[in-house]
C-alpha cells in the first residue's frame, strides 16, 4: 500500500466545535490562531445544528494558511439496538448514536430536503432544552436560590459571549450547566456557595470555587437521567440523521470511542466487527478521537477500520472548556503513533477532495444517496485516488508543495 504523507510540521485535525457551540474557544479567530501557532494546516469544523459560523471559518482558515473541513455532528437513536440493551457509542444510554458528516458543502443555503430534516432535529433538542433550563430554574430555587434563568437569558449569555447572533445558537446541556453556574457565582457570596450547592446535590461539591467542576457537578447530579432537572431526549432516527448528512453533500462517519469507555461499547468490540457493522449500515468513514485512547488500542482500530476498507479521521473536539493542543493525541498525552499519521491525513485529505469535488458539482466519495463512487474498482484504488486529489487541493489553496506518496508496504 502506498503511504501519502503531509508535508514536513504539518498537522491536520479533522473535527473541533466552534461557537456557538459548546466549546473551548471564545471566538473561532481563537481557534484559528491557536491552529495556526500550533502547525496545523488542515482543520475542520463538527458543530451541532446551525452552520452560520462556518463562513468566517473559512475566511480566517484560509488567511491564516489553514484548509477548512467542513463538517457535523448529530445524535441518532437505533430502536433495536436500545431494546437489545446494546451500547453503541455512547456508555450511558443503549441504542444511541453519535454520527458525523464529513466535507459538507450544501449548508449556505439549505436546500429544502436539509431545512426540513434539520429543522425536526433543532425543534425536537430545542423543545427538550426549554424544559429542562425550567426544571433546572425550579431546583436552584428549591435550593434557596433563584436565578431567574429561562432559556431566552441562557442564550443571551452565549451572545454576549462570543458575539453569535442569536438565531444561530442552539442550547446544549453543558451550556445550560455554564450559565447555572456563572449566575450562581455571580449571585452567592463565596462563603455560601459551598452550602447551596450541597443542598442542590445532596452531597458537597468536590471544588465549590472552581466553574468547570461546579459545571460538571450540575450536569451529574442534576440533568442526567433520573436527576431532578432531566428531560427525555427525543432523537431522530438513524435514517434521519444519515439522510441530513447527504443531504447537505457530506459523507456519513462514524466516530469511534473505543476504549474511551471501559469496558468497550459491546458495539465497537472487537475493531474488526465494528468496521462491518459500520459497512453494513452504509458508512465509509469512521473518526477517532484519540485524547480518548491508549496508543496501542489507537493503533489497532486505526488500522482494522483502515483495513477493511473505511476512511479514517481524527481530532480533538474540543467539546469542554479545556483548551488543550489542537494537534491529535493520545490519553494522557502520549504521541499519536507515527504510523496512524498517514492513516489521519490521507483520511483528510479525501474529505477536502470529496468536498471540493461536490461543491464543483463534481462526483464526491460518495454519491447522494450514500453510494461509494463506482469509478474505483476496489477500496484502497478510491481512497487513493480521492487522498491524491485532496492533497493537491490543499497543496494549491494553500501555495505548498503537493505532498506525494512514497514507499511501498
Amino acid at each position: 500500500m502506498t503511504e501519502l504523507t503531509s508535508p514536513p510540521g504539518w498537522r491536520v485535525n479533522a473535527h473541533i466545535h466552534l461557537p456557538p457551540n459548546f466549546s473551548a474557544f471564545d471566538s473561532v479567530a481563537q481557534a484559528v490562531a491557536l491552529a495556526a501557532a500550533q502547525g496545523v494546516r488542515v482543520l475542520g469544523a463538527s458543530n451541532y445544528y446551525d452552520y452560520g459560523v462556518y463562513q468566517e471559518f473559512s475566511d480566517r482558515a484560509l488567511d491564516a494558511g489553514i484548509y477548512p473541513l467542513f463538517g457535523l455532528e448529530v445524535i441518532a437513536l437505533l430502536e433495536d439496538l436500545q431494546q437489545a440493551g446494546v451500547k453503541i457509542n455512547d456508555p450511558g444510554n443503549p441504542g444511541k448514536l453519535y454520527l458525523c458528516g464529513k466535507g459538507i458543502t450544501r449548508f449556505a443555503p439549505l436546500s429544502p430536503e436539509a431545512a426540513v430534516l434539520l429543522n425536526e432535529i433543532r425543534s425536537k433538542d430545542a423543545e427538550r432544552m426549554a424544559e429542562m433550563t425550567g426544571r433546572l430554574a425550579e431546583v436552584f430555587a428549591a435550593a434557596g436560590w433563584d436565578l431567574s434563568l429561562d432559556e431566552a437569558a441562557v442564550k443571551a449569555r452565549i451572545v454576549r459571549r462570543h458575539g453569535s447572533p442569536p438565531e444561530t445558537v442552539y442550547l446544549q446541556e453543558r451550556h445550560l450547566a455554564q450559565a447555572f453556574q456563572e449566575a450562581l457565582f455571580e449571585s452567592a457570596p463565596d462563603a455560601e456557595r459551598g452550602p447551596v450547592l450541597e443542598r442542590l446535590f445532596g452531597a458537597p461539591s468536590k471544588r465549590p470555587d472552581d466553574p468547570v467542576t461546579v459545571q460538571n457537578e450540575i450536569r451529574s447530579h442534576l440533568m442526567k437521567a433520573g436527576r431532578p432537572a432531566y428531560v427525555r431526549e427525543t432523537f431522530v432516527g438513524l435514517d434521519h440523521a444519515y439522510g441530513l448528512i447527504l443531504a447537505l453533500g457530506g459523507i456519513p462517519c462514524y466516530p469511534v470511542l473505543a476504549d474511551g469507555a471501559d469496558p468497550i461499547c459491546a458495539f465497537e468490540a472487537p475493531a474488526e466487527a465494528l468496521a462491518e457493522a459500520v459497512r453494513s449500515r452504509g458508512i465509509h468513514c469512521a473518526e477517532l478521537i484519540p485524547l480518548r485512547n491508549r496508543p496501542e488500542v489507537l493503533s489497532r482500530y486505526a488500522r482494522a477500520l483502515r483495513d477493511a476498507g473505511l476512511v479514517v479521521t481524527a481530532g480533538t473536539e474540543h467539546n469542554t472548556l479545556d483548551l488543550s493542543p489542537l494537534e491529535p493525541a493520545c490519553l494522557g498525552g502520549a504521541p499519536v503513533p507515527e504510523e496512524l499519521r498517514a492513516i489521519f491525513w490521507e483520511g483528510a485529505c479525501v474529505v477536502a477532495a470529496h468536498q471540493h469535488r461536490v461543491a464543483r458539482g463534481e462526483a464526491g466519495f460518495v454519491d447522494a444517496a450514500g453510494r461509494l463512487n463506482p469509478d474505483y474498482a476496489t477500496d484502497e484504488e478510491r481512497i487513493r485516488a480521492f487522498a491524491e486529489i485532496g492533497a493537491e487541493v490543499i497543496a494549491s489553496r494553500l501555495g505548498r508543495d503537493t505532498p506525494r506518496s512514497h514507499g511501498e508496504h
